[in-house]
């Protein structure tokens, strides 16, 4: 039996699951601590103890341990690096070997982790009966995974960071502190700032007091679809800029790269579900070079999963 262990690291929760020769074991899921880089590994840690359990197996019988983390990836020395999504990741961590070592010597191996999570869903999940698809991640950030002639694009370590292209040149500030990207629209840690600043300028939402009645420590996508089911017009505003951001974004990849489907995923993608499909959709499509021939749009088949199935399917092919 080869068993390997994949965490999905965002800046909003950690996510691990077990692959048993083949098949997908539920591993745990924690909240992102916020106290820096030493308790996000602890946290890691948590997740693979946990997913071992459920797996049936010893830690030291693990053949490895994947992970998907936001941000630059050296896999060849296991450094994240400009990751300001994740407390403390903006500046270069050496997560693989620091992480091996809490774990008692068990191998591991990174990459990005919107990649490692359009692996998942190209080889597990809706992206399988495609060879040229796109995955478009919209989680706390938003990023994107190319698979390329059945091929998964790892490029230099940046390949299919699509939240980082340019939607407005003098828009929105974005977590990377540029102006203008998809993510200053569509990442969910931004349109929580923004709410914020609405709010100061005297904008009125239930945003907050929906986010304080759940006991949540951020605006997560369940607080937002919440809002936009009682209809909160900033909600739904915010929402729509994410749309209108995504539309054009995806369009200008389309035209780039003629996919034959586009997966569309993460927490608020995963949460808002086919009618968020169905409006990206929408703005996409006037803008497409070729609109008879578009791409399919769909949603994830993994879910919330997607990230660590891909993660536990990298060690796999490293090290099993």
């Amino acid at each position: 039996m080869t068993v390997t262990v994949g965490v999905d690291l965002g800046g909003t929760k950690i996510q691990s699951a077990g692959l048993v020769d083949a098949a997908v074991s539920p591993g745990e899921r924690i909240l992102t601590p916020h106290t820096g880089v030493d308790d996000v590994v602890a946290g890691i840690v948590t997740v693979v103890h946990a997913a071992a359990d459920k797996a049936g197996i010893a830690l030291g019988r693990l053949a490895g341990v994947g992970v998907g983390s936001p941000g630059h990836i050296d896999a060849d020395h296991g450094i994240v690096s400009h990751s300001p999504n994740v407390p403390g990741f903006a500046e270069p961590v050496d997560l693989g070997p620091r992480l091996s070592a809490a774990l008692g010597g068990v191998a591991v191996t990174l990459d990005n982790d919107v990649r490692v999570a359009m692996l998942g869903e190209h080889r597990m999940g809706a992206g399988r009966p495609y060879r040229n698809v796109m995955g478009v991640f919209v989680g706390t950030g938003v990023g994107g995974g190319l698979v390329l002639d059945g091929t998964l694009r790892t490029g230099r370590g940046s390949a299919g960071e699509i939240g980082h292209t340019m939607v407005d040149p003098h828009g929105r500030m974005c977590s990377d502190g540029r102006r203008g990207h998809l993510e200053a629209y569509a990442g969910r840690g931004r349109i929580e700032a923004h709410a914020r600043q609405l709010v100061e300028h005297g904008h009125h939402t239930k945003l907050f007091k929906i986010m304080k009645k759940k006991g949540k420590p951020r605006l997560t996508s369940s607080v937002i679809a919440k809002a936009m089911a009682e209809h909160d017009h900033m909600a739904n505003r915010l929402v729509d800029d994410a749309v209108w951001a995504l539309g054009i974004a995806l369009a200008s990849a389309q035209n780039l790269l003629d996919l034959e489907a586009i997966v569309i995923g993460g927490g608020l993608g995963d949460r808002l579900g086919q009618p968020f499909v169905e409006a990206i959709v929408a703005e996409m499509t006037p803008r497409l070079l070729v609109p008879d021939q578009p791409p399919t749009v769909i949603t994830t088949e993994l879910g919330d999963l997607s990230g660590a199935v891909g993660a536990a399917l990298l060690a796999a092919d490293t090290f099993a």
